[in-house]
Order: structure tokens, then C-alpha cells, then sequence
């Protein structure tokens, strides 16, 4: 008898550390020490504008689970129990963030005024479109990323080590330093219990390398205000700074 192949979440874990150097060298050059004070509240807000999108768009992919389960999709049941779990985990999380933009010494409007840029559009709008017209599995590429690069354990202690900003203002990045490990232990259970084909896997995949590329982008672009980003293949081994 043939010996089982790598697991669904092991072919993810590997297809996303094959390619995740240069977010991660991003991260890095994001949270230098020099100038880190404006860079740490530009993060903040545009943190928000991710965070926010993420519970209507979770409640979004429930509904379109709940109606596939109705037809007898094998993926549905399950996906939509993750969800329904999910959502009560992430909820209130947006509030943080706008906690922690008051406390590190901006106003909440700069964080909601703004239209946000272009690259969170493109991060959080294509897993709408994908669980509106192809399958909410889909999403779980998304929240694999999101929740795979959170805060290391020593990130606040760097942000307040180089800005002076107060334990208020750090809440988020502390936090999801704590959870986030948990909460993408429970998105690999799930995907190895899903009976996913090879083209749903496929699709998790895909959605999970598109958001790495954007928030590959979002981070350079969180980065720059002097040298540039750490070329490809140049960054540390350790993630550095995704809230969710």
C-alpha cells in the first residue's frame, strides 16, 4: 500500500513558504526602529480598513455556505460551522484597532476617513467576488494568510522599545501575538477534514497566494519613507505583523 501524500494544509504551509521572502523582508523593513512612530500609526489605519472588511465578509461567505448546504454540498456543513465560530473569534476587533489609533496619539477619523488604498481593495475585495460567483471555500486561503503572518512575540516590545507609545496603544499587535497561532491551528484542522477535491484545494491555494502578493504590497507600501524594502529572498524567518 502507497503511503498517504502531505495533508491539504501541508501543501498550503509549503506552497506559501516557497513564496513568502519578500513579505516578509517587507515586514521587517516595516517595523525598523528608525522613524517606526508615523509608520506604526499608518499601520494602524491601514489595518483597520483590512479588519473591518473581515467579519461582513466571513457573515458573507456563512450565507452562501448555509445555501450550498441546502444543496447538498459536502463542504458547506462544515465550512459554515468554522465560520459561525470564526466570526464570534474576530468580532470587535476593528474597535481595537481604532482604541489603539487614539492611544498612539491620531484621531479615529484618519483611520475612517480615507478611502483606503487600492492594494486592501484588492486584498479584501477579491475574496467577495470569489465567494460570490465561485465558492466561499475559497476564502480560507485568505484567513490562512492573514492569520499565518501575525505579530511575533516580541513585536509590541520592539513598538514601544523604539516609539515610546503606551501598553494602550499596542493592544491589537498583543493580542493577535497570542491568538492568532490557535486560530490557524484550527483553519489547517479544518481544511484536512474538508473532502476537497484537488480544484478546491486549488482554489484555496490561489486565493492564498493572491493575498500574499497584495499584502506583500500593502506592506511595502507601509514601509517606505526611507530606504527601501529588503529585495526577494532577503527577509527573516519569522512573521512580524498581520492583525486580523
Amino acid at each position: 500500500m502507497n503511503a498517504p501524500g502531505p495533508s491539504s494544509s501541508a501543501r498550503l504551509r509549503v506552497t506559501l513558504r516557497l513564496l513568502d521572502a519578500e513579505l516578509l523582508g517587507a515586514m521587517e523593513h516595516m517595523w525598523r526602529p528608525d522613524g517606526l512612530l508615523p509608520r506604526y500609526r499608518r499601520y494602524l489605519c491601514a489595518m483597520h480598513a483590512v479588519v473591518r472588511a473581515s467579519v461582513p465578509l466571513m457573515r458573507r461567505a456563512l450565507e452562501r455556505a448555509v445555501l450550498l448546504d441546502v444543496c447538498g454540498d459536502p463542504l458547506a456543513g462544515p465550512l459554515a460551522a468554522y465560520l459561525r465560530e470564526h466570526i464570534q473569534e474576530e468580532e470587535g476587533h476593528d474597535a481595537w484597532l481604532l482604541e489603539d489609533v487614539l492611544a498612539a496619539g491620531s484621531l479615529p477619523g484618519e483611520a475612517l476617513g480615507p478611502m483606503p488604498p487600492p492594494v486592501v481593495a484588492a486584498l479584501a475585495g477579491s475574496q467577495y467576488y470569489w465567494v460570490e460567483h465561485h465558492h466561499p471555500v475559497a476564502l480560507l486561503g485568505y484567513i490562512a494568510v492573514l492569520e499565518g503572518y501575525a505579530p511575533a512575540a516580541d513585536l509590541t516590545s520592539r513598538i514601544a522599545a523604539a516609539t515610546g507609545l503606551p501598553d494602550a496603544a499596542l493592544r491589537t499587535v498583543r493580542e493577535h501575538a497570542a491568538l492568532d497561532t490557535g486560530h490557524l491551528d484550527e483553519l489547517y484542522a479544518l481544511l484536512d477534514r474538508l473532502p476537497l477535491t484537488r480544484g478546491q484545494e486549488s482554489d484555496v491555494a490561489i486565493s492564498a497566494m493572491h493575498s500574499l502578493d497584495a499584502l506583500t504590497r500593502l506592506f511595502v507600501r507601509l514601509g517606505r519613507s526611507a530606504a527601501a524594502p529588503l529585495p526577494r529572498g532577503a527577509g527573516p524567518s519569522t512573521p512580524t505583523g498581520v492583525t486580523t
